[in-house]
């Protein structure tokens, strides 16, 4: 990822490695939500941590996206999920 000197926005050559972060109230729908999500897209799922009180999670994507759209597609599908308060 490279600044482009012009503006704030980062230029971003695809295909890349691209990770999601997720976190929500229900590990099972997340998963759930995660697998609808990236159905027939490889990726991988990965534990990341649990708040002190075991109320939330989260979760790390690791994939490669082959185009921006790609990418704000899966952002918009994962961000809907009933259990997935927020995505980074």
């Amino acid at each position: 990822m490279i600044l482009d000197s012009n503006s704030e926005r980062p230029i971003i050559n695809y295909p890349c490695e691209w990770i999601y972060k997720i976190i929500g109230n229900n590990i099972d729908k997340m998963i759930l939500t995660v697998n609808d999500a990236l159905t027939n897209i490889e990726h991988e799922l990965t534990p990341s941590n649990i708040s002190k009180k075991g109320k939330y999670y989260s979760l790390n994507i690791k994939l490669i996206v082959d185009s921006e759209v790609m990418r704000d597609m899966i952002y918009k599908k994962l961000k809907e999920g009933p259990a997935i308060i927020m995505v980074l």
